[in-house]
């Protein structure tokens, strides 16, 4: 009996990752209607995280309520994986589209995500698996930390909930404080991009635009962020200033190591150790992955290239189906990666081509079984 393990990336606004493993699973079935399709759906850390993780390993969804950008109460969620793990998506209280066409970053809180943090704990999570993506704040993690107990001081000695336009108020920070309750608790933080917390790179100048900041905002907050990893050096001797992936989600990758003593991991990195890959793929046939576009990004720590180092080590065929392909894939190939495939049967733009992702991801997955089955 043949066995595919399915783990492509999501093609960005055309399909989810869901819905590529559902399509690939459909024709193999089709060729091999008595194999072993394993569907592992993968997510950054953003919206649909985890509906992947309990699709992947099994587990309930947890509907709860915790305070939403602006603290007023909303309706939000969290995952529990069968075992001691959640899986809690940042965006699900301090997303974007939370707010609409009321986007603030100086005045948007994580304060809801702790409160996650707080409940996942009390419902026996031991290990937490946050993903940050598509968030709307610029609050360094703050509010997620005073939910969970910390406590920001400011010049009068006043207890604030600092946000992207008060951190530069912050003048002492009360680590002690933090609930005991996070004891023993291990927090992973998914974390795909590198940007710094602060600086030209950093998380205002780079990403406060989309969350509503003009030129004005933008400076207030890099300036806030800046001034919150001074405090934390003066206070800890902990350097933030470089951090790669301190800048994700407002800077609360950063908030995440300094608050809570997070690891910052590429989240393929994360997805990869908690299914158990390395067991997933010891007796695979194949492995089917891909993403819209594979080019030199793809190497940089991407779901091709984290599942093709995986595979490698056991043998194990890799094909990757993409969007499209740019570039020289030797050093992909190199790694691990068996042979790509591109689906858009015509030369068309993107803006064309988007509308016939599934039928062509689907004619290109038939073509490639029928060779394979040869």
């Amino acid at each position: 009996m043949q066995k595919f393990v399915l783990i492509p990336d999501s093609f960005k606004g055309t399909m989810s990752s869901t819905e590529i493993c559902n399509i690939m699973r459909e024709q193999i079935l089709r060729f091999y209607p008595d194999s072993k399709v394993v569907s592992i759906p993968v997510a950054d850390g953003g919206e649909g995280s985890v509906d992947c993780f309990l699709s992947a390993l099994g587990g309930k969804k947890v509907n709860c309520t915790v305070s939403g950008p602006y603290f007023e109460k909303i309706n939000s969620f969290y995952g529990m994986l069968d075992g001691d793990t959640a899986v809690i998506e940042m965006a699900a209280s301090a997303g974007l589209p939370l707010v609409e066409n009321l986007k603030n970053p100086l005045k948007t809180t994580t304060f809801g995500v702790g409160e996650l943090i707080l409940l996942a704990v009390k419902n026996g999570a031991k290990k937490i698996i946050l993903g940050l993506g598509g968030s709307c704040t610029n609050d360094f993690g703050a509010g997620a930390a005073a939910a969970c107990g910390i406590k920001f001081i400011n010049g009068r000695g006043e207890t604030f909930v600092p946000t992207g336009g008060t951190l530069k108020d912050v003048v002492k920070i009360d680590f002690s404080s933090l609930s005991k309750e996070l004891d023993g608790v291990q927090i992973v933080t998914m974390c795909d991009i590198d940007n710094p917390p602060f600086g030209v790179s950093g998380a205002a100048h780079v990403f406060a635009p989309q969350k509503g900041a003009d030129k004005e905002q933008v400076e207030l907050l890099d300036f806030g962020v800046k001034h919150l990893c001074s405090v934390i050096k003066s206070q800890t001797g902990l350097d933030l200033g470089s951090l790669p992936g301190g800048g994700a989600a407002g800077a609360m990758g950063a908030g995440m190591v300094a608050f809570f003593g997070s690891k910052l991991k590429m989240g393929i990195d994360t997805v990869l150790e908690t299914v158990g890959f390395d067991n997933v793929i010891k007796d695979a046939d194949y492995i089917f992955t891909g993403e819209g576009k594979i080019d030199g990004q793809s190497l940089r720590g991407k779901v091709v290239i984290g599942v093709s180092r995986y595979a490698k080590k056991q043998s194990v065929p890799v094909i990757c189906v993409v969007g499209g392909a740019d570039g020289d894939l030797t050093d992909a190939y190199n790694q691990g990666v068996t042979a790509v495939f591109t689906i858009n049967k015509l030369p068309q733009d993107l803006s064309v081509s988007k509308f016939y992702s599934k039928e062509n991801l689907a004619f290109t997955m038939e073509n490639i079984l029928r060779l394979i089955r040869i």
